[in-house]
Parts: structure tokens; C-alpha cells; sequence
């Protein structure tokens, strides 16, 4: 390290927990991008919507951009045309099978709720499951475990798959009313994560996420970006899905295309409070962003430092 190098004595929040994946070890060093690839007709993003050909040319540049996760998912979250596992099955585990034979080394994560997808991606060689709605099928942790698959525990305050909020309500906490909200995803997530430890996944491919705007409104989202400290405290890697979603939107009143600056500022908080993994669209500005921050925090060196030293 050279002259001023180091975290000093400054009192930064602690670095969040390690993440274990594909026999491979992230740590603060290395904040994680997880890249977002859907192959669906109507995501909320249009730029993220991919046929097949498409799908495998956005992994590709995902890559190169680097991406160290790629999370596939054939079901648009909210509401929409009605999907079957069938249809699901055949949108993401081709692409899961591809990305395995293409890109070895890269983690590859299927984002589902259903049991029988996460069991045919991990016939294919998929790494983690992505279940955004936090146990609805609760026999895909089990498969998870199962196939020896990390998991990401969720929480969407009881609502029900491609649902969307309504009117949502928390009990108040007992300091900020707000906290009533991050009472209950402490609660669930913890819950679910002791359910996957039990069932012998390894604590360090076990990821909680606050799971943003699912069952929440903004106000409620916000919050949670805030109180990332809280979710870190849990022991396990955390997880933040916040790339363009619509409480950034409603925060600045802009639509999805135009979100990215508002979704870098509130990654920037996350991953100073000590968040290991973002979930992103936008995978070269989020790996900058997250490089940069881990930089400032002490957790990474700069790449190259010779100013005033050469």
C-alpha cells in the first residue's frame, strides 16, 4: 500500500458478511454485481426484455461489463399474461445451459418462485436461486438444498406471486414508525435464512434481501435503504434489488428509463452501510459505482495510484 493507504481510524460501518458461490469466495473487496437478464416479453424495462438470441448477447456484455452473477427469470414480477411452469421451464433453463457451457465460471442465478423450474435450471448447472417471493413455494429451498444451490430469502409481507401492493400497512415501530416495516423483514428474512442453514445450505450462500417496492410502498422502501446496517447485522451476505425500480422512480418522479442516476445513489448508500450484492440492469456503471465505494471505504485499493508519488 502506499502513503495514506488504509482504512485509518476512521469509524466506518461494519463490511458485510463474505458470499460463498460456485466454490468461489466474494469478499468486501469484491462487492458483487449480479446482472439482471430476463427472458420475457414484458419486463417493466423495455431494455431489458430478451428473446433467446438477445438473452445470450446481453450475458456476453454482462460479462464483459463485470458481472460476477447472472440472474435469469422467464416471469415478469407484477402482473400480466399468465405464465405456467411449462412455459417458464422453456423460456430460462435452455438459457441456463448455454450460460453454463459459455461462460464457466460465472455464477449463474435462476430467478423463480417454483420448485420444478429451480429443479430443471439445476439440471443445467445453475448456482443460486433467486425466490422473490420469499417461500411461497416452500419446497424450493428444499431443492435448493437439495442440489447443494444457494438461496435468496426474501420478503414481500405475505403477498401472493405477481401481485401488486396495495395500500400496504406495517404496525409502527417503536422508535421511527418506520421501523414497523424493517421489524417484520428482519423477522422474515432471519426465519428463512435459519430454514436454509437447518436444511444444510452453507450460511455463506445464504443471502437475505430486503426485497424492495414487493409489498411495500416507497416510503417503506426508502426506509430499508436507510436501515441497510440492520440487515447486515443478521450474519449473512446481503442482497439489494433496487436497479430502476419504482420507488426511485416515484422519489424523483421519473420513468424506468431515466432511473439509472437515482438507482446509483441509493446503491452507494447501500454498499457503504456494508450490502455485498446488487442485482442490477445497468451492469458497468453499477460495477464503477460499487468499485469506487469499496475504494473509499478502505475495503479496496485504487487500481492505480501514482499521483504525487512518480
Amino acid at each position: 500500500m502506499g502513503v495514506g493507504a488504509g482504512r485509518g481510524t476512521v469509524n466506518l460501518p461494519p463490511a458485510g458478511a463474505a458470499l460463498r458461490l460456485r466454490g468461489r469466495w466474494f469478499g468486501a473487496d469484491r462487492p458483487v454485481v449480479m446482472a439482471v437478464v430476463n427472458r420475457t416479453p414484458d419486463s417493466f424495462y423495455a431494455a431489458a426484455r430478451y428473446d433467446d438470441a438477445s438473452a445470450d448477447e446481453a450475458v456476453a456484455r454482462a460479462v464483459d461489463d463485470g458481472a460476477d452473477i447472472v440472474d435469469l427469470g422467464g416471469v415478469r414480477a407484477g402482473r400480466g399474461p399468465r405464465v405456467d411452469a411449462a412455459e417458464e421451464i422453456a423460456r430460462v433453463v435452455p438459457l441456463v445451459r448455454r450460460v453454463r457451457a459459455r461462460h464457466p465460471d460465472l455464477v449463474v442465478s435462476i430467478d423463480t418462485w417454483r420448485a420444478q423450474v429451480a429443479r430443471a435450471a439445476a439440471d443445467e448447472g445453475a448456482d443460486l436461486v433467486n425466490d422473490t417471493w420469499a417461500g411461497h413455494d416452500p419446497a424450493l429451498m428444499e431443492v435448493a438444498a437439495e442440489r447443494g444451490l444457494g438461496i435468496v430469502c426474501t420478503h414481500t409481507g405475505g403477498a401472493r406471486p405477481r401481485t401488486d401492493p396495495f395500500r400496504v400497512e406495517y404496525p409502527p415501530g417503536d422508535g421511527d414508525p418506520l421501523d414497523g416495516v424493517l421489524d417484520d423483514v428482519v423477522r422474515t428474512v432471519s426465519a428463512a435464512a435459519a430454514r436454509a442453514v437447518g436444511l444444510g445450505i452453507d450460511p455463506a450462500s445464504v443471502l437475505v434481501d430486503p426485497t424492495h417496492d414487493f409489498g411495500k410502498n416507497t416510503w417503506h422502501s426508502l426506509h430499508l435503504v436507510r436501515r441497510t446496517e440492520a440487515l447486515v447485522a443478521l450474519g449473512f451476505p446481503v442482497l439489494m434489488a433496487l436497479s430502476r425500480k419504482d420507488f426511485v422512480g416515484e422519489s424523483l418522479d421519473l420513468p424506468a428509463e431515466e432511473r439509472l442516476e437515482g438507482t446509483l445513489a441509493a446503491t452507494t448508500l447501500a454498499a457503504w452501510l456494508g450490502a455485498r450484492v446488487f442485482r442490477a440492469h445497468d451492469v458497468r456503471a453499477t460495477r464503477r459505482t460499487l468499485d469506487m465505494v469499496a475504494t473509499l471505504r478502505g475495503d479496496r485499493p485504487p487500481a492505480r495510484a501514482v499521483r504525487g508519488l512518480a
